[in-house]
């Protein structure tokens, strides 16, 4: 297992001053996220939560578009946080902890979410199935996990995956090629409902874990 503190402190590091302009240059190869907030599409007064939130540029677009519904989210990296609470001001609830070993309940109350979102973030976690898992716990009845990440770029020029992979690297930033078959294997095991898709020749991947709303939660509740 991946030492928290360890990887907390290499974030921190990592986004000290990069967290200044990670929104403005991360809007050119952060693709697919704007198709996430779309779709997301919680009920009215629903429970959204960002996991690996980071500067909080998706809770604050999903707070524009989602009027009402209760905003959450978590990062690992204090630094992140200052930027969120400084963007989200009172619309949303966050915490600091790790997307691999956290309690809903414990910081947010009121058991489970409507939507959990995942973006752009286990391409950054160490042990990202386990995160993965976890996420899709948090999920009541009815609830969905969206979640999109850098593809492998396999009908994308040689050339530009190499380079992407390489700039990519200097963050901590690992592409999962497996993505698809680790979600369809959780599907299949939690008897969840996989939607999926590989947007812009590959660059990025969407995909979308349905809980039916007749099941219960592996936290208990109806």
């Amino acid at each position: 297992m991946v030492d928290t503190v360890s990887h907390a402190e290499l974030m921190d590091r990592t986004y000290r001053y990069q967290r200044w302009v990670y929104d403005i240059t991360r809007r050119y190869y952060l693709l697919g996220r704007d198709r996430l907030v779309a779709d997301l599409a919680p009920p009215p007064r629903g429970r959204v939560l960002d996991i690996a939130c980071g500067t909080g540029r998706n809770l604050a677009r999903i707070s524009r578009k989602y009027p009402g519904c209760a905003l959450f989210g978590l990062d690992i990296s204090h630094q992140m946080l200052l930027s969120a609470g400084a963007k989200l001001g009172g619309r949303a609830q966050l915490a600091r902890a790790d997307a691999c070993d956290f309690d809903g309940e414990a910081l947010f109350g009121a058991g489970g979410f409507d939507r959990v979102v995942l973006s752009y973030s286990l391409s950054m976690i160490p042990d990202w199935d386990r995160a993965l898992r976890l996420a899709a716990t948090q999920l009541r009845p009815g609830g969905e996990l969206h979640v999109v990440d850098f593809g492998d770029q396999s009908r994308l020029p040689r050339w530009f995956r190499r380079a992407l992979h390489r700039w990519l690297a200097r963050f901590h930033v690992a592409p999962r090629a497996d993505l698809h078959p680790r979600m369809q294997a959780l599907a299949d095991e939690q008897g969840l409902t996989l939607r999926f898709q590989h947007l812009y020749l590959d660059y990025a991947r969407y995909g979308v874990l349905s809980r039916s709303c007749a099941s219960i939660d592996l936290a208990g509740q109806p």
